[in-house]
C-alpha cells in the first residue's frame, strides 16, 4: 500500500472549508456524495440527512460499519440586540473562550451570508475596566456583523433572524513539518481518512471479505449522529473519531488512538484487542487511551439498542473543541489500521 498523504490532506482541507454545524450539513453531505459517485460506490442519504456508502463484500451475511461525522461545532442566532449585535446559542459542547475573537459567518434563510467576529461586548480595554475579568458566557459574547448596522431593525433588514446558523472560520494551516491546524478537525480528519479508504478500494479494485458500509453522520456533536439507519446485518461497528490529547492521556498527534473506554463505558474488549493486534502485526504506531468526557457515534448506537460489537479509533487531535491540531502521521496510521481491519477476518 503506497503512502499518499496528499490525498487525505486535500480532502481534509476541502472538508474543513465547507461550513457544517450540526443541523446545517446538506452542503457537505452533497460534496461527499459527489466524490463517492466518482468511485461508483452505492450511496444513499438517510432521512436524517446522513450519507451511507456501501461496498459489497464476499460475505453479505455479516456487515461492517465505519462511521465518521461531518457535522461540527457552531452556533445559532439567539437574539438580535438593540445595538445591532447578535447573541448566540451554542451548537455542540465548547467553551465560549475557545471561540472568542474568531471570525464567523451568519447563514440566512434566503441563502445570503454575512461575515462577523465573535467577541466580548466588553472588548475594548480603553472603555471597559472589566474587559479581562468579565465572564465569557452567552450574555457577554456577541457577534459584531461586518455591515453598517446600528439597530435591531438594520439587522433584520439584511434578512438575519433568530435561528440562523453561525459557522466558525476554520483558519486551516498545513506546515512543512506535517502539522495541520484548523477548526473542525473533529471529525473531518476522520472523514478524510474514510474518503481516502474508499478511493483506494476503488482504484485498486480491492475485494473485501465482508460487505462494508461507510457512514458519514451529521448529528454527532449533539449526540445522535449514527444511532439509526444502521444496516440490519451489521456485526462490527467502528466509530472513527478523534483521540483526545491532554494530561493523563496516551494519545498523540503521531499515532492512531484506540479507545478502551469513554464516558459511556468500556468498548467491546475483543474487538478492541483485535485492532491492537492488527496494529502490532503491521507495525502501525498506536496508543490505547481512555477519554473521560467523550461519547461517540458507536456508543450512541449501543444506547439506541443495536446488537453490535463496537469500537472507537482515530487520529490524535490536540486541543479538541478548541484550537485543534494534528499531524499527517496520525492520519496515515489511522488509515493503515482501518485498511488492515476491513481486509481481515471478523473476530469470533
Amino acid at each position: 500500500m503506497q503512502k499518499n498523504i496528499n490525498h487525505m490532506v486535500n480532502y481534509l482541507k476541502e472538508l474543513v472549508t465547507i461550513p457544517s454545524p450540526s443541523g446545517n450539513t446538506e452542503e457537505i453531505v452533497r460534496y461527499c456524495e459527489n466524490l463517492l459517485a466518482m468511485h461508483k460506490v452505492d450511496v444513499k442519504t438517510t432521512n436524517k440527512g446522513a450519507l451511507l456508502a456501501t461496498i459489497q463484500g464476499n460475505n453479505d451475511q455479516k456487515h461492517r460499519v465505519l462511521t465518521a461525522h461531518l457535522d461540527t461545532l457552531g452556533a445559532m442566532v439567539k437574539e438580535i440586540k438593540p445595538d445591532g449585535k447578535l447573541r448566540l446559542s451554542m451548537i455542540g459542547g465548547f467553551k465560549w473562550n475557545s471561540v472568542e475573537g474568531e471570525y464567523c459567518t451568519i447563514h440566512t434563510m434566503n441563502d445570503t451570508s454575512y461575515t462577523g467576529t465573535i467577541l466580548m461586548h466588553q472588548a475594548s480595554v480603553h472603555v471597559y475596566d472589566d474587559a479581562g475579568k468579565a465572564k465569557r458566557d452567552d450574555q457577554n459574547i456577541v457577534v459584531r456583523i461586518d455591515e453598517q448596522v446600528k439597530s435591531k431593525e438594520d439587522v433584520q433588514a439584511l434578512g438575519i433572524q433568530v435561528g440562523d446558523f453561525v459557522s466558525f472560520d476554520p483558519r486551516y494551516r498545513y506546515s512543512d513539518s506535517g502539522y495541520i491546524k484548523s477548526r473542525h478537525l473533529d471529525d473531518k480528519a476522520s472523514a478524510a481518512v474514510l474518503l481516502h479508504m474508499i478511493e483506494e478500494i476503488s482504484a485498486n479494485q480491492l475485494e473485501l471479505p465482508y460487505t462494508t458500509h461507510f457512514f458519514f453522520s451529521n448529528n454527532e456533536e449533539i449526540g445522535y449522529g449514527a444511532n439509526a439507519s444502521i444496516p440490519d446485518k451489521t456485526v462490527e461497528y467502528i466509530a472513527v473519531d478523534m483521540g483526545a490529547i491532554g494530561d493523563g492521556q496516551t494519545s498523540t498527534e503521531h499515532d492512531v488512538s484506540i479507545c478502551a473506554k469513554d464516558s459511556s463505558g468500556p468498548y467491546h474488549l475483543v474487538l478492541k484487542n483485535h485492532l491492537v493486534r492488527l496494529a502490532e502485526k503491521n507495525d502501525i504506531s498506536y496508543q490505547i487511551d481512555i477519554y473521560p468526557y467523550y461519547g461517540s457515534d458507536a456508543s450512541a448506537a449501543i444506547r439506541a439498542g443495536y446488537d453490535i460489537k463496537h469500537a472507537l479509533v482515530g487520529p490524535g487531535i490536540d486541543a479538541s473543541h478548541s484550537f485543534e491540531r494534528t499531524h499527517t502521521d496520525s492520519l496515515w496510521h489511522s488509515f493503515q489500521l482501518l485498511m488492515e481491519y476491513i481486509q481481515a477476518p471478523m473476530i469470533d
